[in-house]
C-alpha cells in the first residue's frame, strides 16, 4: 500500500487542492510544512494526530518543516464561535521555545518561526506587496469568516489568512516548500496561500487537510474543549493518558488506532475484529494506549502507567512509589485533614458517606480500605505517620470509589 492509499485508508485526507496530490505524495521528495501557533507551552493530542501525518510523509521520503507561529500567534487564528484572547509577546516567545524543544524531541522535525520574516514588514509594504492580491469577496467567502460575520469579526482576525498565505509563499521562495498540510479547519488559509503564490509568482503549489480528531459527539480535542490531553508528561502523566485511552468511546477506538498509531492495516483489522466480538476485553483500547504512550514517553512510562492502573484496581497501594501514587490520584479532589482524625468523621467530611451511621455500617461491612488495608475498627484514627510520605492517605469505598486525603 503506497502512502496516499494508506492515508486514505486511515481516513486522514479530507480536502485536496489538486488531483495531482496522489501522484506527488507517492513519488516522494516534496518539502512540505505544517504549522501551529504557540497559544500554549505544550502540544496536545489534537496536534499529535496532525504531526503523525507529517512523520508518515517523512518516512515516505518527504521533507517536513514545522512552523510555530511566533508572528501569527500574536494575532490569533479566528475561532468559529469567538475571538481568541490575545497573549503577550513574552508568552508567545516562551511558548515558542517550549513547543520547539518538544517537537524536535518527539518528532525530530526542523522548526521555523514566522516572526522572523513577518516582524520587519511596514504596514504600507504589507498592503502593497501582499494585500493587493486579496479580493475582499474571496476572503468573505471563507468558511470561518462567513460563520463569524453575524456576531462580528475584527479586522485583526479577518487579516489572519493573509499572514498564513504569506507564510506559504515565503517558504516556497526560500525553502522550496510546495505543499502545506493542516487540519480541515485550515482549508481556507491553505487555499489563500495557493492563490497568493499563483497570482504573484505564477507558480502552482498544493495542499491537503486531514479531519480533526474528534469525540463521538463531534467535539474536537483541544485545550478549550474539556480537559486537554497534553504531550508534556509533566502536564498529563503517562497514567492519565493511559486512563484517557482505556476509557475512549467504543465507537471511536478503531478510528483513533488509525489516526494515532503506526500499527498496520492487518493489525488494526484484527483488533477491530476482537473489539466487535469481545468489547469487554478492551484489547483495542489497550493497544491504542500502549502505542501512543510508548511513542511519546517510552516503554518504561507505559509500564508504569499499567502498574498504577492495575494497583488502583486491586487496591494494593504499597506496591507503588509516591510519585506513582500522586499520578494515580491526579483526578481525585485532594481534601485537607488534621492529624488524628477519626475515620468515621473523615468519611462524612469527604462526602463518602451521608452520615456517621452510614460510615459505621460501611466500616463494619468491610467496605472501607485505608491505604490498601481493610478497616473494620469503628474507632480507627487517621494519622499523619501512617500516610504515604506522611502526606497522602487513600480511602477506597467499595470496589471503585477513591478519595485522597492530605495532611
Amino acid at each position: 500500500m503506497n502512502i496516499y492509499e494508506e492515508l486514505v485508508w486511515r481516513g486522514l485526507i479530507k480536502d485536496e487542492s489538486s488531483p495531482e496530490i496522489k501522484e506527488l505524495l507517492n513519488k516522494g521528495g516534496l518539502t512540505f510544512y505544517i504549522g501551529t501557533d504557540p497559544t500554549g507551552d505544550s502540544l496536545h493530542i489534537g496536534h499529535f494526530s496532525s504531526f503523525l501525518i507529517s512523520k508518515r510523509l517523512k518516512d515516505a521520503g518527504h521533507n517536513p518543516i514545522l512552523l510555530v507561529g511566533g508572528g501569527t500567534g500574536l494575532i490569533g487564528d479566528p475561532k468559529p464561535d469567538a475571538e481568541r484572547p490575545m497573549i503577550t509577546k513574552e508568552e508567545v516567545d516562551h511558548n515558542f521555545d517550549s513547543l520547539k524543544k518538544q517537537a524536535e524531541k518527539i518528532f525530530g522535525f526542523e522548526v521555523v518561526n514566522n516572526y522572523d520574516w513577518l516582524k520587519d514588514f511596514t504596514y504600507i509594504e504589507w498592503l502593497r506587496d501582499v494585500g493587493k492580491f486579496f479580493n475582499i469577496g474571496y476572503m468573505l467567502n471563507k468558511d470561518i469568516v462567513r460563520r463569524r460575520l453575524d456576531e462580528g469579526i475584527t479586522y485583526t482576525e479577518f487579516s489572519y489568512m493573509m499572514l498564513q498565505a504569506y507564510d506559504f509563499m515565503h517558504l516556497y521562495e526560500n525553502r522550496n516548500v510546495t505543499l502545506q498540510v493542516a487540519g480541515q479547519d485550515q482549508w481556507g488559509n491553505i487555499t489563500a496561500g495557493i492563490e497568493l503564490i499563483r497570482k504573484k509568482l505564477g507558480k502552482e503549489v498544493y495542499g491537503f487537510t486531514m479531519p480533526l480528531l474528534t469525540k463521538a459527539d463531534g467535539q474536537k480535542f483541544g485545550k478549550s474543549n474539556g480537559k486537554a490531553i497534553w504531550l508534556d508528561i509533566n502536564k498529563t502523566s503517562a497514567y492519565e493518558m493511559y486512563q484517557f485511552f482505556i476509557n475512549t468511546e467504543d465507537e471511536k477506538v478503531i478510528d483513533y488506532l488509525k489516526f494515532l498509531t503506526f500499527l498496520s492495516k492487518e493489525q488494526i483489522e484484527e483488533l477491530e475484529k476482537s473489539h466487535k466480538e469481545k468489547p469487554e476485553l478492551r484489547e483495542a483500547h489497550r493497544a491504542l494506549a500502549k502505542e501512543v504512550i510508548t511513542f511519546l514517553h517510552g516503554q518504561d512510562a507505559y509500564e508504569s502507567a499499567v502498574k498504577i492502573a492495575q494497583t488502583f484496581f486491586k487496591g494494593d497501594f504499597k506496591q507503588l512509589t509516591y510519585d506513582e501514587l500522586k499520578q494515580g490520584t491526579t483526578d481525585l479532589e485532594k481534601i485537607k485533614i488534621d492529624d488524628n482524625t477519626s475515620l468515621i468523621s473523615a468519611l462524612v467530611n469527604i462526602g463518602a458517606c451521608k452520615s456517621n451511621r452510614e460510615a459505621r455500617e460501611l466500616i463494619s461491612g468491610s467496605s472501607i480500605s485505608v491505604n490498601g488495608e481493610k478497616i473494620t475498627d469503628l474507632n480507627y484514627v487517621l494519622n499523619k505517620k501512617d500516610a504515604f510520605n506522611e502526606e497522602l492517605t487513600i480511602i477506597k469505598k467499595g470496589k471503585k470509589y477513591y478519595y485522597a486525603l492530605m495532611f
